[in-house]
């Protein structure tokens, strides 16, 4: 496997990592890749960006326009202060050209500068883009990429020789399929979270791997907070309402009150992920986990597991937790997709559950047999899941979603726990069954807001959005 916990987890951005971090990843690495080949942008005298597939037919709602210029300014979904988006990008268009990656000024429009593609989709993925470069000898360059889902880019010809040049040093615990990563368990007498921990090593100091998913944990509690006090409208149009912060209120509120229910509690997880899923909506920072469509899931039922019940050592917990997570994620990716454009919302949030369940298994110290058991039931019961966000934007039905994705991770995860691990279904098999269903599903459910819910309330009841 050569993914690194690191690649499941980024920190960004919102709306979308397919739509929002791929773009904006893509449109710097082309400016980079050739700033590689020739030195300098001095010979740059304008650029374009065209978008293909999914990426045209909810670019906009999903920023893709922004990410692509921001990009091109050399910006980076990680570094980039959220609340200044809108001020660059505002500067930019006023003054009519770019600073490509801060380095050479080009003219530069976005109305002229984009161009979209809605009725086109480029060979190798739903989401396509294709660069050009113009050069003051009348010249272009040309490139395009790929934004494959969860943040992950694909430049277009890429050949298997350069893959294996820049592929990472050989793992300790090498696994392609869940059955190779028991098998490996069972051989060395290992938990899957010290056998990802391994691999990482090989990376890293056990100082940076333990700072980086500390990290990935801070800024996942800081979104979920500030996504709990958070209230207003979610920008895009559907003039949608925050309602994470005045649900969290009343939940408050209502302790110790007669009539507030014992299941009210279970609320408190999907407000989590409803909080997170908000702030992505509204641009703000997030964590890619696997993608930002999904991004609530795995930490709601975090915090669940570090609040509610009870580590002994929640730290070590946290970290094995997202480990554990980080592995069924690069099996999906690897063996399916983790593309709301490839497969449907059952690689963004089925996939998400099945994380966010093993994971919570493996905080609890149950064994590799019950962490399989608890992703393979948080995939199967998201199979046939569609992507069909009204008037392309990650708001309905993705934040609710995320909410009851959520609720269902935990409740795997507790099946799971009551089980010795044998089941009748694999996780395996789960995953390559959501292959061949994305494969079947119509592209007008993937992504593209063509059909579903996207169309049904947008032309019958927008105004109730």
């Amino acid at each position: 496997m050569d993914m690194s916990v690191f690649d499941l987890f980024k920190i960004g951005i919102g709306p979308s990592s397919s739509h929002t971090v791929g773009p904006m990843v893509a449109a710097r690495r082309f400016l980079l890749d050739y700033v590689g080949e020739f030195g300098n942008l001095d010979e740059a005298a304008g650029v374009e960006a065209h978008l293909y597939g999914s990426l045209a037919l909810t670019g906009v709602g999903h920023a893709t326009d922004k990410a692509v210029i921001l990009g091109l300014m050399g910006e980076t979904p990680q570094d980039i202060d959220p609340d200044t988006v809108e001020d660059k990008l505002a500067e930019a268009e006023l003054d009519g050209e770019l600073s490509l990656l801060g380095q050479k000024t080009v003219p530069f429009g976005a109305r002229t500068g984009l161009v979209w593609h809605k009725q086109s989709t480029l060979p190798g993925h739903p989401n396509g883009m294709r660069f050009v470069l113009k050069l003051v000898d009348g010249s272009v360059i040309e490139r395009i990429y790929y934004s494959v889902g969860g943040g992950f880019i694909v430049a277009a010809g890429d050949t298997p020789q350069a893959a294996a040049e820049a592929a990472p040093p050989a793992v300790p615990f090498p696994f392609d399929t869940m059955a190779g990563l028991l098998a490996q368990g069972r051989a060395h007498g290992l938990g899957i979270p010290a056998m990802l921990r391994a691999n990482e090593l090989v990376r890293m100091t056990e100082a940076e791997l333990d700072a980086g998913l500390d990290r990935i944990w801070h800024v996942m509690r800081d979104c979920i907070a500030h996504g709990l006090v958070t209230e207003g409208q979610l920008p895009g149009g559907l003039n949608v309402k925050r309602r994470a912060a005045k649900l969290w209120r009343q939940e408050q509120d209502a302790k110790g009150v007669a009539n507030h229910l014992p299941h009210d509690a279970v609320n408190q997880v999907s407000l989590y992920a409803m909080a997170v899923n908000e702030e992505n909506a509204a641009g703000g920072r997030v964590v890619t986990a696997p993608t930002n469509g999904a991004a609530g899931i795995i930490p709601a039922v975090l915090r669940y597991y570090a609040e509610d019940c009870r580590p002994s050592d929640p730290q070590r917990g946290v970290r094995d937790f997202l480990l554990t997570s980080a592995a069924i994620g690069m099996l999906c990716k690897k063996n399916a997709s983790i593309s709301g454009a490839e497969v449907g919302c059952q690689g963004e949030v089925g996939v998400a559950c099945a994380m966010a369940a093993a994971g919570l298994v493996a905080g609890l110290k149950g064994t590799n047999e019950q962490i399989e058991n608890a992703a393979e039931i948080g995939i199967e019961h998201h199979l046939g899941m569609t992507c069909d966000p009204i008037g392309g934007l990650v708001q309905i039905p993705c934040i609710e979603r995320n909410g009851m994705g959520a609720i269902k991770a935990i409740t795997a995860a507790s099946l799971a726990l009551k089980g010795d691990g044998t089941h009748m279904v694999s996780l395996d098999d789960v995953i390559e069954t959501m292959r061949q269903t994305g494969a079947d599903m119509q592209a007008k459910y993937k992504e593209t807001s063509l059909g579903g819910l996207a169309i049904h309330v947008v032309t019958v009841n927008h105004a109730a959005c």
